[in-house]
């Protein structure tokens, strides 16, 4: 039969709603695969290596969450591949694939955190990888539109773990999911912000691991050129936000601030607005410090108020260029991975709702993607604190302590056992 002639009767069939029986059709629907050969097939096939299967996030499984409505989840990754609000090097819209790609070593057979005393793949909850939001290079003004409605759909859907469950979180968060972003540059959580306010129909406290404040006034940037447009970029979006009423002025912070300031006077503190309502943890305070002691000061500023929402917000900058290079903005004098991992560690008990890791640009990253890789392990941290905070029982403070008046979350003790506690690090 002529090709044109075979076209035209497939078409009327499919119009009259008849499936043609094709040479090629797939196995009839109604055939079910016996339970004893899939346990086989499953037994056989399942297992994957680090460098093995398609890249997703720790190997999740992957879902277009946004074309699936009835898609349920208690955490979901989410990538917003979005750099067009950058003031210096462009790159971050690669960072999403860079930060899957560098996950790839995080099986879930084989991701036991022995600090948290929890597999966060093998737990309560329901995880997926979300794929990416399709965000317009084009128009920023579009682009925060695209992930202001992305991010409002995927926190706005029941959990996948009810809030009757003795697992998932509880108080103000109990029965909503929690998202991931991977960005992207760090323009991005200024639409999760305005999501998250819709959420949760409150100011979000604020936790900002950065070496810049990224509180500035868009007229920082060219005063004489500025466009309602130009606002929205990577270092004004929390002065946006905060003038929004967006972030709780009583509660958030900055971590890991080392930037310089504009003028000739220390204006970028000091000037009054809602924006300078963060505690200022400065880089080389870690010095005096101590990771352990960001940590504590970290959760003396924003408590563990199950009531009141905290958004986690990661630079990658907030690392020392010499460790964690492939990122836009790079600041000498930054924490390394471990310090840094050690604050994340102890702060599991922030009620986090959402988070992001933002401005990894792989172009700018060594032949060991030292910084993708460093990104992948803090989104490691984050879900793991998520999930563990709903594991519906006490799994206990650092590497299994459990928490009482004398032994603090941190690692501290009290009376004649320091020492030996000590030694246990």
């Amino acid at each position: 039969m002529p090709g044109w002639k075979n076209a035209l009767l497939l078409g009327l069939a499919a119009l009259a709603g008849v499936r043609p029986a094709l040479s090629h059709a797939h196995h009839d629907e109604s055939e079910v695969v016996p339970q004893d050969k899939r346990e086989e097939l499953l037994e056989k096939w399942e297992q994957e290596w680090g460098f093995s299967g398609i890249s997703t996030f720790a190997h999740m499984q992957a879902v277009k969450c946004l074309i699936e409505p009835d898609e349920r989840y208690d955490i979901a990754i989410i990538g917003a591949p979005f750099d067009t609000a950058v003031s210096y090097r462009p790159g971050a819209r690669f960072g999403p694939r860079a930060i899957r790609a560098a996950s790839a070593r995080q099986l879930p057979g084989t991701s036991y955190n022995t600090r948290a005393g929890i597999n966060p793949y093998k737990s309560w909850a329901t995880l997926r990888d979300c794929g990416d939001i399709p965000v317009t290079p084009f128009d920023n003004a579009l682009a925060e539109r695209q992930m202001y409605e992305a991010f409002l759909e995927l926190g706005s859907r029941p959990a996948k773990t009810p809030a009757d469950s003795k697992y998932g979180t509880k108080g103000i968060s109990a029965g909503k999911p929690k998202l991931v972003t991977l960005g992207g540059d760090h323009s991005i959580a200024l639409p999760a912000l305005r999501a998250l306010y819709q959420i949760y129909q409150k100011p979000i406290t604020v936790l900002h691991f950065d070496a810049h404040l990224d509180t500035w006034n868009p007229g920082r940037y060219a005063s004489y050129w500025l466009s309602e447009q130009s606002r929205f970029n990577h270092g004004s979006f929390f002065h946006i936000a905060s003038t929004e009423g967006l972030i709780s002025n009583t509660t958030s912070a900055h971590a890991g601030i080392r930037t310089r300031l504009t003028g000739v006077d220390d204006g970028d503190y000091t000037n009054p607005g809602p924006e300078q309502g963060f505690i200022r943890i400065h880089a080389d305070d870690i010095d005096e410090l101590g990771p352990v002691g960001v940590a504590e000061r970290i959760i003396e500023r924003i408590g563990l108020d199950p009531e009141q929402p905290v958004y986690l917000s990661v630079d990658i900058d907030v690392l020392d260029p010499g460790t964690a290079p492939g990122t836009g903005t790079p600041e000498p004098g930054g924490w390394t991975t471990r310090e840094m991992i050690r604050i994340l560690r102890g702060i599991e008990k922030l009620n986090l709702v959402g988070a992001d890791i933002v401005e990894v640009s792989p172009s700018y990253d060594n032949v060991g993607e030292t910084t993708a890789l460093a990104a992948a392990q803090v989104a490691f941290e984050i879900i793991t604190s998520m999930v563990k905070a709903g594991a519906g029982e006490d799994l206990g403070g650092w590497y299994g302590r459990k928490d009482d008046a004398d032994v603090l979350q941190s690692g501290k003790t009290t009376g004649d056992d320091s020492s030996s506690k000590k030694d246990e690090l």
